[in-house]
């Protein structure tokens, strides 16, 4: 007997279970109704429970225990807040999917106790509540574990190191955003089934352990914002499978592998943001055909933007398919990305696929902006700002049709704006302060929508802004004039000064090679100059 969630519709607020002997499966999800049963309560042998989102806290049921044959529990999301009982974690587990993510859960999971789980790939998600304490080894035999967004704290050796000559079934791990600490233990080759890793948001140190690389199955990997230093483990590209790479905001050294374009061929998210990379940029990105988010802001990148970046094909095309993100382990989202995106820092998760970015901004960047990034059509954020591009704005930045986003502010760009700009229709951030623009901004509805701060300075003139294009264009041409004027003046100076030269140096010079007579007489007068002077001083 299976109850939907359509049977309680209307003004029903609570279910009473006294009458239901027969019942195996549950399933009520998402009603948000509070389950009340009477504390000595024995449910019959349910299989298959979910409550998530029903008010079934504040204590941790009471009436799971019996449920001997029960292999799917989720009561997420359930306003429970008080710790675990100890009788839980010892039951005889045939789950095969348990989630009590999204409560106020508390205490300490114990380590040495043993769960059986006998569900050849359990999914098991604890994540969002107030753990604390060092973590669990007893899940290391699950397929997928999230434990993140907790308090658990510590190494993680014990937990990755347990038993470490067996090799682990598990496929998925997240433990992002706890208190964890100390280096990543470098045993990974137990591991070696892992799909995605997440650690992200912890206070660990040290390098990214060579290990890494034994991972070969391995499609995404977060470890953002973690305090890791080091450069990339070179056997990291035996990770040939790769479709995410997010390691931003940590202390990552040295230039830019030029192997990631060579090995990750499935690439989807790379994203080295806010790290210590210098030199330039390899062309060898450009070989990731696959690539939808390029995130290389706020490292030491120098030298020009490569002109092969039209190569990235899936920022060219609006094929959603391309790339298979791993989104889901179990019931929680686990492949979200932060981006900058119109000047502020957005999670992107469930619609990640959909969003096609390039931010290479705050790097020493020079040259100019390359023709060929115009041709990237399904762009929709696009941030080049405060690094030291040079030239004019490409013309055909208006067949971007899809932009969202344009940040070029703080570089050394020049001339005008392109009239094409006005034609990106879904414009709805753009920041072109602090360049050498002048002229007229382009008519339009689109670019006259944005604030005077989007085009401050430069040497613009029309609206948005207060300045006058007949007075600006009068004060160029004076300007001009006078410029001309002053140059003409000035050439006309060093003409001057070469033919005074020329009169000056023939005129006693000619004579003198030409005279015999003359000559005579010169030298004669210097040599009675020279003896009067040395009789004078001697």
């Amino acid at each position: 007997m299976d109850i939907s969630h359509n049977l309680f519709q209307g003004e029903v607020s609570e279910v009473h279970f006294a009458n239901l002997k027969n019942l195996r499966n549950f399933s009520a999800a998402g009603n948000q109704l509070n389950l009340r049963v009477s504390p000595d309560w024995i449910p019959p042998q349910l299989v298959f429970i979910d409550l998530r989102s029903w008010n079934v806290g504040p204590q941790f049921p009471k009436w799971v225990r019996p449920l001997e044959h029960l292999s799917y529990l989720d009561i997420s999301n359930s306003s429970i807040s008080s710790t675990i009982p100890i009788w839980f974690w010892t039951m005889s587990f045939r789950m095969e999917y348990l989630n009590l993510s999204h409560n106020q859960i508390q205490g300490v999971i114990p380590s040495k106790l043993k769960l059986d789980f006998t569900a050849s790939y359990p999914l098991v998600d604890l994540s969002s509540n107030q753990f604390k304490g060092p973590l669990p080894s007893i899940f290391s035999n699950v397929g997928a574990l999230d434990l993140s967004n907790n308090s658990f704290s510590g190494s993680m050796l014990n937990f990755l190191c347990h038993k470490i000559d067996e090799l682990k079934n598990m496929q998925v791990l997240n433990l992002g955003e706890n208190l964890l600490s100390g280096v990543i233990p470098d045993c990974w080759s137990s591991w070696q089934y892992l799909v995605a890793i997440k650690l992200s948001n912890n206070k660990l140190s040290g390098n990214i352990p060579d290990s890494i690389g034994a991972l070969s199955l391995l499609e995404s990997l977060h470890i953002r914002n973690s305090s890791l230093s080091g450069k990339l483990p070179i056997s990291l590209k035996n990770c040939t499978k790769l479709i995410t790479l997010d390691v931003a905001e940590n202390e990552l050294v040295g230039s830019m592998p030029a192997w990631i374009g060579k090995r990750f061929s499935s690439m989807v998210v790379l994203n080295m943001r806010a790290n210590k990379f210098h030199g330039r940029i390899p062309r060898e990105l450009c070989n990731l055909a696959s690539l939808q988010i390029l995130d290389l802001a706020h490292n030491r990148l120098s030298w020009s933007i490569p002109t092969c970046f039209n190569k990235l094909s899936a920022m060219a095309t609006r094929n959603d398919s391309l790339g298979k993100i791993y989104l889901d382990s179990g019931s929680s989202t686990f492949d979200n990305v932060l981006l900058v995106m119109k000047g502020k820092v957005v999670e992107y998760s469930t619609i990640l696929k959909f969003v096609r970015s390039i931010d290479l901004s705050s790097n020493a960047l020079c040259g100019e902006i390359p023709e060929e990034v115009t041709r990237l059509s399904e762009l929709q954020s696009l941030n080049l700002s405060q690094n030291s591009l040079t030239g004019r704005i490409p013309e055909g930045i208006g067949s971007l049709r899809y932009l969202e986003s344009m940040d070029f502010s703080v570089n050394q760009l020049s001339g005008e704006i392109p009239q094409s700009m006005s034609d990106l229709t879904f414009l709805s951030h753009l920041n072109l302060s602090d360049n050498r623009l002048r002229g007229r901004i382009p008519s339009g509805t689109q670019l006259q929508s944005f604030g005077p701060s989007s085009f401050s300075g430069n040497e613009l003139c029309g609206p948005p802004l207060s300045k006058n294009c007949s007075v600006d264009n009068k004060f160029h041409v004076e300007h001009e004039r006078e410029e001309d004027g002053n140059g003409l003046k000035g050439r006309w100076f060093y003409v001057s000064m070469v033919l005074g030269f020329i009169v000056g140096f023939w005129g006693v010079v000619g004579p003198l090679m030409f005279n015999r007579r003359w000559r005579y007489v010169y030298y004669h007068f210097l040599d009675r100059l020279r003896d009067q002077i040395w009789w004078r001083f001697m």
